[in-house]
């Protein structure tokens, strides 16, 4: 059922030590302006949908199907949205969830720790947030990492931020990593060329050194949720096994961890730390997913879940690549 696509071995032990065990997940929300771009992201068939998506995934993760939701889960093009998946596995497992607000437009109507971050403005402004809010949502995240950690066996972090994947290919170019056109977007067939424009003319405008600190590079063309859950890994990772739920944006978040461990001297332990996402992600052919693992040095699983034979059409418009 979950197939180790790089660093096997590792991949193997890290399963090894979780066999059994049940996790603590932890979703972190933040919102980027980046994310109400024409056409960047199918998470919401429109601009103003996407503006709502973390609220509504929010309120469903805690209080499932409702009769009249404050914030009902948005339209999309094709498919069905991602909660549901997660909300049915945790149903199933009784796995507890944790909600962190990194920097949302609105509150959210679930109870959810608020971090003292701010919503992104465009990436593309290459001035997405302020030094000092990425540096306090880094230390929030080691703050909550290390207390998260010592009551549960181990970690899923997940995340929820439309335009995510861009950001994430702008913070994996702006680390000096070259991901053009391995990641991943919530399109049947990745729209590169628009994400590639938005990154460079986030990272024209930012006009960072050579050797950028890592956080710097998140201020001018990340997003809110990424520090948080850098912060969260590296501190969970010197006790407990973490596993970054999800693609792109988890890969880009663990070179962030590895690029802010080395910038900070800070001591964590990357054997406790993999990124486990689904085999429509990890074998989406307009992405390199695997390729973008071997780049950053993660581990990278996935799911084999497939809903070929489901007799729900928007569960099957996944095989089609609407994720």
């Amino acid at each position: 059922m979950i197939k180790v696509y790089t660093q096997n071995q590792r991949g193997k032990d890290w399963l090894g030590r979780v066999q059994g065990l049940c996790p603590r997940l932890v979703l972190t929300l933040g919102f980027t302006e980046t994310g109400l771009v024409e056409g960047i992201s199918a998470a919401g068939a429109t601009p103003r949908d996407r503006r709502f998506t973390a609220l509504a995934d929010a309120e469903f993760m805690v209080n499932g199907l409702t009769a009249n939701p404050k914030y009902p889960l948005p339209p999309l093009l094709a498919g069905a949205s991602p909660a549901l998946i997660a909300k049915a596995v945790i149903a199933a497992q009784t796995i507890p969830l944790s909600l962190l607000n990194a920097g949302l437009p609105l509150p959210p109507t679930v109870s959810a720790v608020e971090l003292g971050g701010k919503p992104a403005q465009c990436l593309s402004t290459g001035a997405a947030l302020p030094l000092d809010v990425v540096y306090h949502l880094w230390q929030q995240g080691l703050a909550q990492g290390e207390s998260l950690a010592v009551a549960a066996n181990y970690l899923l972090l997940a995340e929820c931020v439309v335009g995510g994947t861009t950001t994430a290919l702008s913070v994996l170019t702006g680390l000096g990593l070259d991901a053009a056109e391995r990641v991943n977007s919530s399109h049947p067939t990745c729209n590169h060329s628009q994400k590639q424009a938005l990154v460079t003319e986030g990272l024209s405008r930012a006009g960072l050194s050579q050797t950028p600190h890592p956080l710097a590079v998140v201020a001018a063309v990340g997003d809110p949720m990424q520090p948080v859950v850098a912060g969260l890994a590296l501190a969970a990772s010197r006790t407990r096994p973490v596993l970054l739920a999800g693609g792109t944006q988890m890969l880009a978040v663990y070179a962030l961890m590895g690029a802010i461990a080395s910038a900070e001297n800070y001591d964590w332990n990357p054997a406790n730390v993999v990124v486990g996402t689904t085999r429509w992600v990890a074998e989406d052919a307009t992405g390199d997913t695997v390729g973008l693992a071997e780049l950053t040095g993660a581990c990278l699983m996935a799911t084999q879940l497939s809903f070929a034979e489901s007799r729900f059409e928007a569960l099957r418009a996944y095989e089609r690549g609407f994720v």
